[in-house]
């Protein structure tokens, strides 16, 4: 089964709004500032980066290095500053909230630390929650392929609070998957499992990018996790001050104590 499939795209024919067909997430020079004058943080002081289709990409950084602004900003749930993003070729940077809302629901799926399941509903329903709030037809068809394809294809029928973390957090990822997203992004996908519960978790997500042409964004503080992932991004002060591509986590957790011993070196100082 391919992952991609045909799909709508905003129309927009300035040349400025289109970005690089052959690129999942392209951002250029994003900035994100809070607040003003000499009280502002610059969460993001400007971000260049293209991640090509099929890719699977770890952002790393230390506390405050800007990784979360860094993933609502690439995904849509924030707006930046200053500068530009892309998901699938399409510019989403100035795009109305209602339709940047729809692009959100079809076009890219979402894994999060606490799994983000709705109790009331079964493990199906949840899966084609997606679809039921773009306003899709729900494809109980194409939610039974995800659910074998997460290892869960008994327990449609169950509702969240039956199931373990691990497999709820398996249940997040048939739910990332059931739009065939152009980017799939992960926030510490792994953060609340076990090291046994979090490598599957973790190679579901590689099998979703080497199998079904899947790209994943995760971030994460785990060198572990990091090194499951085709590239690791490392973020400081606001912008990817280092990569390391296909690193082992020794080497992962050698480039963040470098990172962090020279933020707290640079705090220091300006104290």
């Amino acid at each position: 089964m391919g992952l991609r499939k045909g799909k709508r795209q905003e129309t927009d024919d300035r040349p400025e709004a289109q970005g690089m067909p052959g690129l999942a997430v392209e951002l250029r020079g994003v900035r994100r500032q809070y607040g003003r004058g000499a009280g502002a943080v610059h969460a993001l002081a400007g971000v260049d980066l293209a991640l090509p289709r099929g890719s699977f990409t770890a952002v790393m950084g230390p506390s405050g290095s800007g990784k979360s602004t860094f993933l609502q900003c690439a995904a849509g749930l924030d707006r930046p500053s200053a500068g530009s993003v892309c998901l699938g070729g399409t510019e989403i940077t100035g795009m109305r909230e209602n339709r940047l809302t729809e692009l959100r629901r079809s076009r890219l799926g979402f894994v999060f630390q606490a799994f983000n399941l709705l109790p009331s509903l079964t493990v199906e329903q949840n899966v084609l929650l997606p679809m039921r709030l773009a306003g899709q037809r729900r494809d109980r068809r194409r939610a039974a392929e995800v659910l074998a394809r997460v290892g869960l294809a008994d327990k449609a029928r169950s509702r969240p609070g039956e199931l373990s973390g691990g497999q709820q957090q398996r249940v997040a990822i048939a739910r990332a998957l059931v739009t065939s997203p152009d980017v799939i992004f992960a926030d510490e996908p792994t953060g609340a499992l076990d090291t046994g519960t979090a490598a599957e978790i973790l190679g579901l997500l590689r099998h979703a990018v080497d199998a079904l042409g899947a790209t994943v964004v995760m971030v994460t503080h785990d060198p572990v996790a990091a090194a499951w992932a085709d590239r690791v991004l490392f973020l400081a002060d606001g912008v990817f001050a280092d990569g390391l591509d296909r690193g082992s986590a020794e080497q992962i957790a050698a480039r963040m104590a470098g990172l962090t011993s020279r933020a707290g070196a640079m705090m220091g100082a300006a104290a």
